[in-house]
């Protein structure tokens, strides 16, 4: 595990206050990188926690990895086959992109913690930048 996986794990396991979500908690330990301070981050990452929607859509963990994805790699045409590509491994990494899907609502059957999707977004977006 790198050392962004495992920050990205602890500030999403925070509590109170102090607790990101899973976009939040990918997206803020690229902050350095990506040129953008974490309270910037953390507030556009704010919205995408917990699947968009209460568990309904795209998992935050992917939100986070497409935005820094972004801010890294965007030179003014459009990164759609690199999103494209790291949608997919997410998809195979983590079983779904869906978080309804990868938390098993509804099937019962859990593909992947929130813990390992942080860790493997985090892990895909350091392998693209």
């Amino acid at each position: 595990m790198s050392e962004k996986q495992e920050r990205a794990v602890e500030l999403k396991n925070r509590t109170g206050d102090s607790h990101y979500n899973c976009c939040q908690a990918v997206a803020c330990v690229f902050s350095e990188e990506a040129g953008v301070d974490g309270a910037t981050l953390r507030k556009l990452g704010a919205g995408f926690g917990l699947g968009m929607g209460g568990m309904e859509a795209t998992c935050g963990a992917l939100c986070g990895a497409q935005m820094i994805l972004g801010l890294m790699k965007y030179q003014g045409k459009p990164i759609r086959n690199e999103a494209k590509e790291l949608c997919r491994a997410f998809t195979e990494k983590c079983g779904a992109s869906i978080c309804r899907e990868i938390k098993g609502v509804g099937t019962g059957k859990v593909l992947c913690s929130c813990d390992d999707c942080v860790r493997n977004a985090v892990e895909l977006v350091e392998g693209m930048i």
